[in-house]
């Protein structure tokens, strides 16, 4: 028996419940969650935006022990990922980077509730005490490693450190570039501070909610910007302050608007544009394809393009050595039965 929380439709609050977990099958582990964080995606779901099947447990940032194994497996302390690696298929083995595992993992349930079955979120599902996951998306970690902390490192660290360093290759050139960063949520401050570690010189941030601004600023932000406050359009003006544009921008909100306008925003000969937020499902992104003859470049990625189990563990090591700082990006810390209430402070922006 388990206590989880279940999203049993869209627009409405997740309800705790006591419910039956299955035990893991041959590649397998049964986990016990200590930490999860919140991602923007859940909020998304929450609102009907991204469509995934009810009754569902989310959350896929999760930090724990392993409780249980299915035959074949070994772990100890782990994390989980919502994109596995099976270091078998060939988006695996020829490249060091990788977009999507084509061994991507979405599990049968092993929950059930009032006579139902309850569906995973990403095959993983953290908002719950325990969960059954499959062993190629789970990672091993250092055992002293603060899971209140790490578990961010599921999601919200590597895809925004991921899309600076792995994406758009903003090292490859010389110090000094300029950035530009929609959004300035966890994934967004996390690009910033990447930005920054890899020597930008100017880095501006793009965000409506202008409490965020103070924090932003301590990250590296250089200049913010509000568009809801601008008498003409934001990527207009970020083309006005840096002369012809940014060299490198970056969208962390999910927004069509703005995924173009982060095109917008870039240099028109050599300028690079990064998606990392997540659109709604079925939306279609639409621009004029001469932003691309004249040499901007648009690209993508989900968690940073990291291959999970090999590179994401040696993040906590880092974070461990004091090589990387993730404690700016805990903004709030809530205990499980508070679920709810995070979801509010998510909704306000607050986090």
């Amino acid at each position: 028996i388990n206590q989880l929380a279940i999203a049993w439709t869209t627009n409405a609050p997740l309800t705790i419940e006591k419910v039956e977990v299955d035990p893991p099958k041959a590649g397998e582990v049964r986990i016990k969650i200590i930490s999860s964080g919140i991602c923007d995606t859940n909020k998304h779901i929450l609102e009907g935006k991204d469509k995934v099947p009810f009754p569902a447990i989310w959350g896929h940032e999760g930090a724990g022990t392993v409780e249980s194994i299915g035959e074949g497996v070994t772990r100890d302390k782990v994390l989980m990922f919502p994109l596995p690696e099976c270091r078998e298929c060939i988006s695996i083995s020829l490249t060091f980077f990788h977009p999507i595992c084509f061994h991507w993992y979405n599990g049968t349930s092993r929950f059930t509730c009032r006579g139902r079955k309850i569906y995973h979120l990403y095959g993983t599902s953290t908002f719950t005490e325990y969960t059954v996951v499959h062993e190629i998306a789970v990672g091993k970690i250092d055992d002293d490693a603060p899971m209140d902390t790490v578990c961010i490192l599921s999601c919200e660290v590597p895809t925004g450190f991921g899309a600076v360093f792995n994406i758009a290759k903003v090292r490859m050139f010389t110090p000094g570039s300029t950035c530009v960063v929609f959004g300035l949520g966890g994934i967004g401050s996390a690009v910033v501070m990447a930005c920054k570690a890899s020597g930008a010189s100017r880095i501006i941030g793009v965000d409506i909610k202008e409490e965020k601004f103070p924090r932003a600023r301590t990250l590296g932000v250089t200049d913010c910007l509000n568009p809801q406050k601008l008498k003409k359009p934001v990527q207009e003006v970020v083309v006005e302050m840096t002369g012809k544009g940014a060299d490198f921008a970056f969208e962390a909100i999910g927004l069509i608007d703005t995924m173009v306008a982060t095109l917008e925003s870039c240099h028109p000969s050599y300028g690079v544009g990064v998606i990392i937020g997540l659109a709604p499902t079925n939306s279609q992104l639409i621009f004029d394809p001469m932003l691309l003859l004249s040499g901007r470049t648009l690209k993508g990625g989900a968690l940073g393009n990291y291959k999970t189990r090999s590179c994401i563990p040696k993040m906590v090591t880092d974070y461990l050595q004091k090589k990387i700082n993730l404690d700016p990006l805990i903004t709030h810390t809530l205990p499980f039965e508070s679920i709810n209430k995070a979801f509010e402070l998510l909704q306000e922006k607050a986090l």
